[in-house]
């Protein structure tokens, strides 16, 4: 299993992104955050179908972070039920899979 893992986190403005991005990196929970300012996201919850425009937070880091890092953005989000999720890396530049595991604890 790949010790590497890509993380998706949508916040409700560019703002929050860049600052639980930045909280992130520097506490060395992901080596990097890449931000997609403006995603159109369409989603349930409480029952009704929302539409919302969202920031989108790429984040490189590994598994051994995910839950330190999943704690963190809980208490850094401003929604109740942030999504927070986990993909693996199946396949990458050895340098810079390599990075991402020296510059993640």
């Amino acid at each position: 299993m790949p010790k590497e893992i890509i993380v998706l986190i949508t916040t409700p403005s560019l703002k929050e992104a860049r600052a639980i991005g930045r909280k992130l990196v520097e506490e060395k929970l992901a080596a990097c955050a890449n931000i997609i300012p403006r995603v159109a996201s369409l989603f349930s919850w409480q029952g009704k179908i929302c539409r919302a425009r969202e920031s989108l937070m790429i984040l490189k880091t590994r598994q051994s972070c995910f839950n330190r890092l999943e704690k963190r953005v809980k208490t850094l989000h401003s929604y109740s039920v942030p999504e927070i999720i986990a993909l693996p890396i199946i396949r990458g530049s050895k340098d810079y899979l390599r990075w991402i595991r020296n510059t993640t604890r």
